[in-house]
C-alpha cells in the first residue's frame, strides 16, 4: 500500500530539497506551501508534507501516527519494502533507539534513560559547559580567528556528551565522523553510498560502546552510561542494544542539532548587525536570542512519521501506510503564529517554535542544548566582541539536517 495521492500535489519549483538554491534558503518557498494548503503530496519522495505550525504541532501528538509501524504491522502489512539485508547493521542500530519506537517500548526507555539523564544531572554540567566554551573561545581569540565551527560549534557539545557518557578523552576523535555518516541516512533517499558508511559507522561505534558497556559493568563510575546499566524499574532494565542505541542517540541528537544551530545562529547574527549590535550591548537578551535564532534558521527542517490508522487533514485522507513529513522550518516561519515571523527579533516574547519536536518524542537533551548554546554565544560576547564574518560561508547540500560547512570568523 502507497499513499494515496489524489490530493494537493506539491508541483513546481516550491519545494525542491535537493536543490542548492533551496537548500540555501527554503523559507520563501515555505511560504509558498502554507499558501497552497495544510497537506500537499510530494511524489519524489513519496510523502505527504505538513507545512504548518497547527497541524504540525497537532501531528507530533497524534497517536494516529508514528515513528515506526512495527509494533503493530509487518513491512509486507503495511504495504512497505523491507530495508537491504546488507543495511541491517544501521536498522538494528537505529530502531532500538527512543527516537524510533513507539509505545510501549518508547515509554518504557525514556523513563529509565530519564533516571540516569535528570535535571540534576544537566544542571550539575553547567560549570564544565562554560569552562569549556571559555577555554574554546580563547584559542579562538589568541588565534585571532578561525573556523567557528570546527573550533568552537563542534568540539563544545561533542565533549560534553562524551563527558555525560564518560567516554575516554582519547577515545572521542571518531564519534562526529561516526555521527555525521549515520545522520547522512536521515536524509530524504539517501544513496547507496551513503547508506554504506552509515554501515560502516554502525557497526564501529556499536563495537566501542558494547566493550564500553562490559568495561562499565566491571567498574561502575558516576557516568552516564553506569546510570544506564544501573537503570531499573520494577523488572524491566534495558537490553544492551538499547543501550547502545540510546548512547548513539544521544551523542548524535547531543550535538548535531547545537552544532548546527550554533553556526546558523552566528550567520543569522552577522546578516543582522542591528540584532548583533542589541546583542552585544545587552547580554541579558542571550536566552531569548538561543529561542529566536532556533526558530529562524532552524536546525532541523523535517521530522517523518508512518500513518498507522487513517486520519484527514483538511478534506485529504491520509491512508495507513502514507507517510507524513513535518516541515519543521515552515512551521516556525507560520505568520498565524509568529508575528513578522520572517524579521529576526532576538526580543521575541512569544516564541512556541517546535525546534526540539513535541509530544512522546520531545528532545530529552532540551535543556543541555539550551545550555551550551548559552555557554558558547555568552563566551563569544564577552571575549570576541568584534567578532565579523571572514568569508562566505559555504552552506552543506544537506536539507533535513540545515547546518554550514564552515564558518569562518575574524576578530
Amino acid at each position: 500500500m502507497t499513499a494515496a495521492t489524489d490530493g494537493p500535489h506539491v508541483s513546481g519549483p516550491a519545494f525542491d530539497p535537493w536543490d542548492p538554491a533551496f537548500v540555501a534558503d527554503p523559507y520563501p518557498a515555505f511560504a509558498e506551501l502554507r499558501a497552497r494548503g495544510r497537506v500537499l503530496y510530494y511524489e519524489p519522495s513519496d510523502q505527504w508534507l505538513v507545512p504548518h505550525h497547527a497541524d504540525v504541532s497537532a501531528l507530533l501528538r497524534d497517536r494516529r501516527l508514528g515513528r515506526t509501524y512495527q509494533h503493530r504491522f509487518t513491512h509486507e502489512d503495511f504495504g512497505r519494502t523491507p530495508p537491504p539485508p546488507e543495511q541491517e547493521p544501521f536498522h538494528t542500530l537505529n530502531d532500538h533507539g527512543m527516537l524510533d519506537l513507539e509505545p510501549p517500548d518508547h515509554t518504557r526507555i525514556r523513563r529509565l534513560v530519564s533516571k540516569a539523564f535528570t535535571p540534576r544531572t544537566v544542571e550539575r554540567l553547567k560549570p564544565y559547559v562554560h569552562g569549556l566554551a571559555d577555554d574554546l573561545v580563547a584559542r579562538l581569540v589568541a588565534a585571532g580567528g578561525g573556523d567557528l565551527l570546527t573550533d568552537v560549534a563542534e568540539p563544545l557539545p561533542v565533549a560534553v556528551i562524551a563527558e555525560m557518557l564518560g567516554i575516554p578523552e582519547s577515545d572521542r576523535a571518531p564519534l562526529r565522523p561516526w555521527s555525521a555518516e549515520i545522520c547522512g541516512m536521515y536524509e530524504l533517499n539517501p544513496s547507496e553510498e551513503t547508506a554504506a558508511k552509515a554501515v560502516r559507522a554502525s557497526l564501529d561505534f556499536s563495537d566501542y560502546l558494547r566493550a564500553l558497556i562490559a568495561a562499565r559493568r566491571k567498574e561502575p563510575g558516576d557516568d552516564l552510561i553506569s546510570g544506564l546499566i544501573a537503570a531499573h524499574d520494577e523488572d524491566d532494565r534495558l537490553t544492551e542494544q538499547e543501550m547502545i542505541s540510546t548512547c548513539v542517540l544521544l551523542l548524535n541528537a547531543g550535538h548535531e542539532a547545537t552544532v548546527n544551530a550554533t553556526t546558523n545562529g552566528w550567520l543569522a547574527l552577522f546578516r543582522h548587525p542591528d540584532q548583533l549590535a542589541a546583542l552585544r550591548a545587552d547580554h541579558s537578551l542571550v536566552p531569548s536570542a538561543v529561542e529566536e535564532l532556533m526558530r529562524y534558521d532552524t536546525p532541523l527542517q523535517l521530522f517523518e512519521r508512518w500513518v498507522l490508522d487513517e486520519i484527514e487533514i483538511d478534506g485529504t485522507t491520509l491512508p495507513r501506510g502514507a507517510e507524513v513529513a513535518m516541515l519543521f522550518g515552515s512551521a516556525n516561519h507560520d505568520p498565524a503564529v509568529f508575528t513578522d515571523p520572517e524579521r529576526l527579533d532576538l526580543t521575541r516574547r512569544d516564541n512556541p517554535h517546535i525546534s526540539f519536536s513535541a509530544g512522546i518524542h520531545y528532545c530529552i537533551g532540551a535543556p543541555l542544548a539550551r545550555i551550551e548554546l548559552a555557554a558558547s554565544m555568552t563566551s563569544l560576547l564577552k571575549r570576541a566582541p568584534g567578532l565579523r564574518l571572514a568569508a562566505e560561508p559555504e552552506r552543506r547540500p544537506n536539507f533535513v539536517m540545515r547546518g554550514l560547512t564552515e564558518l569562518r570568523v575574524e576578530l
